[in-house]
């Protein structure tokens, strides 16, 4: 399954920025049996994190799937409202189209939604998408997307920073938005309304500076909160289909990649 470069058994980092260990176990779900990785943040991003990730970052994560460790870069989450408007469908849908034609990984939350068309369309498009679950790896949640989130396992990915038999609690949910800002590279919210969860996500991406966008949809609707975020420097993104503004803010080669190529120049 999820593929770890050049780590082999445990290692431990007493250090308390976050300690680099995995521990890989096979698991069974649903009758299937899947490789579960049981890592640090540090080591699914293959970087340390600054004192700003650290502060509300998980000391581990559970992972199943098929795309590689470290994670590649860039990746952008897409979520959104639980009950979608047909704007907002068909704005999620474009979006998540034109990132993975621009090779981008498609993050979200595997909820109902706006969460849900984004997942689909990146795998529909012949791109990469990762879920990151507010529940434990091995709960299906909603029921209705049991299959989507077993073929994530077989052929993406899936993260959780909750322990298998661990409850599931609506703050969970909070604090899985806060995970997710921490291991995308910039957040879009397509639609959303005025008392919403993913607002969560939205305070911390600014808290971690990373890119912020909310959708013109979400502008029509003039939410109060809407406001509060642009002055901290959320941006508008009008065009599913004109990305640049986005895309120009992206890291496009991993750190320990781009010093290596450093160290090549002449």
């Amino acid at each position: 399954m999820a593929m770890v470069n050049d780590l082999t058994g445990i290692m431990v980092n007493d250090k308390a920025e976050s300690s680099i260990y995995y521990v890989r176990r096979t698991i069974e779900i649903n009758g299937e049996r899947f490789e579960c990785l049981e890592l640090s943040p540090k080591t699914l991003l293959g970087r340390p994190l600054n004192e700003y990730e650290a502060r509300y970052s998980p000391s581990r994560l559970y992972v199943v799937g098929n795309i590689p460790i470290p994670l590649p870069v860039p990746r952008v989450s897409v979520v959104g409202t639980r009950e979608p408007s047909n704007e907002g469908i068909e704005f999620a849908k474009r979006l998540a189209e034109n990132l993975v034609r621009e090779k981008v990984i498609v993050v979200s939350g595997l909820a109902r939604g706006i969460d849900t068309v984004a997942h689909r369309t990146a795998l529909e498009r012949g791109g990469e998408t990762i879920a990151v679950l507010g529940t434990p790896i091995n709960v299906f949640y909603p029921p209705e997307n049991r299959e989507l989130q077993l073929k994530l396992m077989r052929e993406h990915m899936v993260i959780s920073q909750f322990s298998l038999g661990s409850p599931v609690a609506r703050k969970n949910f909070v604090i899985r938005n806060r995970t997710m800002a921490l291991l995308s590279d910039a957040t879009v919210i397509v639609e959303a309304g005025e008392r919403t969860g993913v607002i969560s996500q939205a305070w911390e991406s600014i808290r971690l500076g990373r890119p912020l966008f909310v959708t013109s949809v979400v502008e029509s609707r003039n939410s109060s909160w809407l406001h509060e975020l642009k002055r901290y420097g959320a941006e508008v993104l009008s065009d599913p289909d004109s990305l640049d503004d986005l895309l120009d803010l992206l890291p496009w080669t991993r750190p320990q990649e781009l010093l290596e190529q450093l160290l090549r120049l002449p």
